[in-house]
């Protein structure tokens, strides 16, 4: 018997006694943890599908461990301005196995990972592509989300000083001074206007 489910906003098929990994969960190492978006249903000849999803079924599973993945480089290059950023970034995962799959009656386990409904869903995935910013990559763009600065608003009305604390520990020299401003004119949606200063800086640099 195999399924398809959706795991942390990514799509699996699993069978039992199967290792997956999938992206970080918030369940504690060695507890029990069980999915309800099962889309698909497989043993041998018989089918289900769902609509999206099967009623009733659940895959469950057990959190072994969380981990980081391999790093992949990140490299950020802008023609005739002299900017380049590299950046490494290491993705939080979780490895989990696949204890049970089952089609209906299933037993709820300690805890449950629930599909998000629509207005839940938005409000948690609530934030701006940073790297919109000139001068600010993908290693920055995640450092500040992760100190609470994921939108341009909150970007425009963090002082250039608190941002540079933030990142320091972050590889390059990085300046700045013009990223509240840039961000500001984000958050009010004066593309135009952004592109073209964008097009005086080097590297979020005033020439």
């Amino acid at each position: 018997m195999y399924a398809i489910v959706e795991i942390a906003g990514q799509q699996f098929k699993v069978e039992k006694d199967q290792k997956v990994f999938v992206n970080r969960l918030q369940t504690e190492e060695g507890k029990e943890v069980s999915f309800d978006n099962v889309l698909l249903v497989g043993d041998g000849d018989n089918v289900t599908v769902g609509a999206p999803a099967i009623d009733g079924a659940q895959v469950g599973a057990k959190v072994l461990k969380h981990l980081k993945g391999d790093k992949v480089i990140v490299f950020k290059k802008k023609r005739r301005k002299g900017y380049r950023v590299k950046n490494g970034h290491r993705q939080s995962l979780t490895e989990i196995v696949i204890e049970s799959i089952a089609t209906s009656g299933a037993k709820k386990a300690a805890k449950v990972e629930k599909k998000a409904t629509p207005a839940k869903k938005a409000k948690a995935t609530k934030s701006d592509d940073l790297k919109k910013i000139e001068g600010i990559g993908p290693k920055i763009a995640e450092t500040l989300a992760e100190a609470g600065i994921a939108t341009f608003a909150k970007l425009a009305k963090t002082d250039a000083a608190k941002i540079a604390e933030i990142i320091a520990d972050v590889r390059g020299n990085h300046v700045t001074d013009t990223w509240p401003a840039q961000a500001q004119l984000a958050a009010d949606g004066k593309w135009d206007e952004l592109k073209k200063w964008q097009d005086e800086l080097d590297g979020g640099i005033e020439k």
